[in-house]
């Protein structure tokens, strides 16, 4: 960790802040880094764009993949106010930056009412046993597709 690493989290605090006072959503915040420099910074915008996936980190990498025209973070740093939620997890998983540093932990989150321990929970849990009542339907039908997708030639694989 160097100076530059805190310089960066102490702006995704700050974006946090922002956010927060601003009433734009919860009190987090995330800023994409590359080469030293920002990318792209992100707040949780939650409730005031009617957006449940609108967390400050998924919001960070849209941004920056959008500036960077691409759909991965590569040689990019993440830092975030808080430990990433599931559905940040796998955004970043997918995004691939380099690494990450977070403020706060889960725990931390979860002692203001920010607790995702419960979809940790169902992840863990069969198809069936989950609280959200999931149905297959057309597999048959759905599959067709993938088939289509690995014959394609032409694909851009990620």
């Amino acid at each position: 960790m160097t100076e530059r690493d805190k310089y960066f989290m102490g702006r995704a605090i700050t974006v946090a802040q922002q956010g927060m006072t601003s009433n734009t959503g919860g009190p987090f915040g995330a800023v994409v880094v590359k080469d030293d420099q920002i990318i792209a910074e992100g707040c949780n915008s939650v409730t005031s764009t009617n957006d449940p996936t609108a967390h400050a980190e998924v919001v960070a990498i849209r941004k920056a993949c959008a500036e960077l025209k691409t759909f991965q973070l590569d040689n990019c740093i993440l830092y975030t106010s808080c430990e990433p939620c599931p559905m940040c997890l796998g955004a970043i998983y997918w995004a691939r930056p380099m690494k990450v540093f977070y403020g706060c932990t889960k725990e931390d989150a979860a002692a203001i009412n920010f607790d995702d321990q419960f979809i940790y929970d169902e992840i863990d849990k069969k198809i069936d046993a989950r609280q959200i009542n999931f149905v297959g339907l057309m597999r048959e039908e759905a599959v067709k597709v993938f088939e289509q997708w690995e014959a394609k030639t032409d694909r851009t694989t990620y």
